[in-house]
């Protein structure tokens, strides 16, 4: 008869199933990423070319316009918010195998050696790639804030057309365009540092000071 796992080894083959779950959804998160950004972009081919077999027709080219960029507008903020979650779940399960990392390095030695923090990724180490360039460009090459500044852009664009629809002058209605796509990229740079705030605040412990953002 086989003897029975001691409780250890049965809690160690939980923690290993639980650092699998949480890499399967690390995975997953990414493959989400990728697919709802190919839609977005999908969607903002289709409509630029699509306006441009409108510009041939001066009396419908205003009104397409006025319902298509606005679509494409809150497509891409809906986008926008879901890659930012999809970020902070990511977060999360990072910090979940930092914890059971740091479990492991608990078993021995060895294991301390192969699980140290300096072979790990973040928040562990503070070598991680993307943090060597500091926060602020870590934050700015996010998938989240690449399709932000298209989507501002797209918003720019419909500014513009809609002030000088109305009689601006073109340097003016230019520059209420770039004005909205600052202002649009500044409030999505805030507000993904506020969602992912949390996130950050939670990896401390299994960090440090330079491996969290």
């Amino acid at each position: 008869m086989a003897d029975t796992p001691t409780p250890d080894a049965w809690f160690l083959a939980a923690l290993t199933t639980e650092h699998f779950v949480q890499q399967t959804a690390i995975s997953t998160s990414i493959s989400e990423m990728a697919s709802r950004t190919t839609i977005y972009i999908m969607a903002l081919s289709s409509a630029l070319v699509a306006t441009g077999f409108v510009t041939q027709s001066s009396e419908f080219f205003l009104p397409f316009v006025a319902v298509v960029l606005p679509s494409v507008f809150l497509l891409g903020a809906f986008t926008v918010l879901r890659l930012v979650d999809i970020a902070a779940e990511n977060m999360q399960a990072h910090i979940g195998i930092a914890r059971i990392r740091a479990y492991y390095r608990t078993l021995g030695d060895e294991a301390a050696f192969q699980f140290s923090k300096e072979f790990g990724r973040w928040p562990e180490n503070d070598a991680e790639p993307s943090l060597r360039t500091g926060p602020l460009l870590a934050y700015l090459t996010t998938a989240a804030t690449m399709i932000a500044f298209i989507n501002a852009i797209v918003a720019a664009a419909g500014v513009t057309l809609l002030a000088f629809g109305v009689g601006a002058e073109l340097l003016l209605a230019l520059c209420l365009g770039a004005g909205a796509a600052i202002g649009l990229m500044t409030i999505f740079y805030l507000y993904q540092r506020l969602r992912t705030k949390g996130m950050v605040r939670i990896a401390k412990p299994y960090g440090s000071e330079k491996s969290v953002l």
